[in-house]
């Protein structure tokens, strides 16, 4: 049977694939938004202090960070009543991390105080035309513009090439970060004494430096820095040159027996080289080591620092002098092979005689050191140790406490050493001196104990 239709009847369409198609290209559309790189909502990173101590000197440096691509920023100064932009930019070209520099403000020299650093960045992310990645952080700035001040409270009453001295001085400011004395270019810290805002710097001239100048350094947390100069009567005090021309016997024996002991040293063939590798190589490695542990203040704050004269080796003869300028030949005095400094004392006496601490101390070292032999070290405190090579037994152990008078060796021939005998040296944080001003019991009084006794009443304690 035939159906029958109205005319005019037409059969509805399903909107259902539209709907779904439209669904489809909506999750696709989100789908892209939210994994595509250039739709990411990975806010960027500022990486700054929480405080800062400004200065005018040094700019403040602050890192920007983010995922993908960094887009601009800005860095504003507020004191509460005015904002001064101090810095702005836009990235070009596609950077994830940067490094900004922000000056501070000249109108921060008006007005010493406390001021907020807001620093605002952007990536380029187009997720920010529905949510902005962006992001604020809020520094506390202290503007500080003036340098600490310094005032020398006493000193020694002269200084020698290779010598030491002693410097009692204040350092007053708010925001107080470093002090210490610069000598021939040389930094030796200082220690808080007796009272806040007091320091003590025991110091030394190198005496291969014929000239020096002397400054004492004060510098805050906002890197402002005072410098003053400190002068002595200075003594300058000539070191002995000598020519020393050594044998086969000795390059063929002594040098051997070192050399063997260092593996650099034991690998280089020939006489000479082998010398060389010894007396230049070996023994810079063996003062470095010492410098290292010289160079250690172990105490933060004095109230009291006493030292008496150091004799090490009783009844001993000198044999060799410090500062000696030593050139080396072969066979004549016309061919130099090699050279080195002594940097300390040679005391000689009986076979294996005691050696004895002369003050209280720490041992630091009491191993092998090259050149040196068998070398104990102590530290005495204030940054001032003694040390005593080519002994033939050591009695004392790293890390020991010992008295004054206390016997920590004997006398050897180890290391680069001939006959027995006591190499003695003293160092000022790591600087060589001549120890004869150690062993004067008047030159510690003027040039140390006088130094205390007149800061001490200045001090008013």
């Amino acid at each position: 049977m035939r159906r029958k239709y109205r005319v005019g009847y037409r059969r509805k369409k399903s909107i259902w694939p539209t709907f779904l198609l439209l669904l489809l290209l909506l999750g696709v559309g989100g789908y892209f938004v939210g994994t595509s790189p250039r739709f990411e909502r990975i806010k960027p990173r500022i990486i700054a202090p929480k405080i800062v101590y400004a200065g005018q000197k040094e700019p403040l440096k602050v890192t920007l960070e983010d995922n993908q691509a960094l887009g601009q920023y800005q860095a504003f100064f507020s004191d509460g009543t005015r904002n001064i932009i101090a810095a702005s930019g836009r990235f070009d070209m596609p950077m994830t991390k940067t490094e900004i520099i922000i000056p501070f403000p000249s109108q921060m020299e008006e007005t010493e105080g406390h001021w907020k650093l807001t620093i605002i960045v952007k990536d380029k992310s187009l997720w920010n035309y529905i949510g902005e990645n962006v992001t604020v952080k809020t520094v506390d700035v202290v503007a500080d513009t003036k340098p600490p001040v310094v005032t020398i409270v006493a000193k020694s009453e002269t200084m020698a090439r290779g010598g030491s001295a002693l410097i009692v001085f204040a350092a007053e400011d708010a925001n107080l970060d470093e002090t210490y004395v610069l000598s021939g270019g040389i930094k030796f810290r200082a220690i808080p004494y007796r009272k806040k805002g007091y320091f003590a710097t025991l110091l030394a001239w190198p005496f291969q430096k014929k000239r020096i100048d002397i400054f004492v350094v004060a510098t805050d947390i906002a890197h402002n820095k005072t410098s003053k100069k400190v002068t002595f009567p200075k003594v300058r005090r000539a070191y002995k040159v000598s020519k020393i021309v050594v044998s086969d016997r000795f390059l063929d024996g002594k040098i051997v027996e070192v050399a063997s002991q260092d593996p650099v040293a034991s690998k280089v063939k020939g006489r000479l080289r082998r010398f060389r590798a010894v007396n230049e190589t070996m023994r810079i490695g063996n003062e470095k080591h010492i410098h290292a542990l010289a160079h250690k203040l172990t105490s933060k704050e004095i109230n009291h620092w006493k030292v008496h004269p150091f004799y090490p080796l009783k009844g001993a003869k000198l044999v060799a002098d410090f500062g000696d300028e030593r050139h080396y030949f072969y066979k004549d005095k016309n061919r130099e092979i090699s050279r080195s400094y002594h940097v300390g004392y040679d005391f000689a006496s009986t076979r294996h005689a005691p050696i004895v601490s002369s003050n209280r101390g720490i041992v630091v070292s009491a191993s092998k050191n090259g050149i040196y032999g068998n070398m104990p070290m102590i530290d005495h405190g204030f940054g001032l140790y003694t040390l005593y090579g080519h002994c033939s037994k050591v009695l004392v152990e790293a890390g020991e406490e010992v008295e004054a008078g206390q016997m920590i060796a004997r006398t050897g021939t180890t290391g680069l050493a001939l006959g027995d005998h006591l190499h003695f040296g003293v160092l000022v944080q790591g600087v060589e001196v001549w120890p004869m001003d150690w062993m004067k019991g008047n030159w510690i009084k003027k040039n140390i104990d006088k130094v205390f006794k007149k800061a001490n009443k200045a001090i008013g304690q």
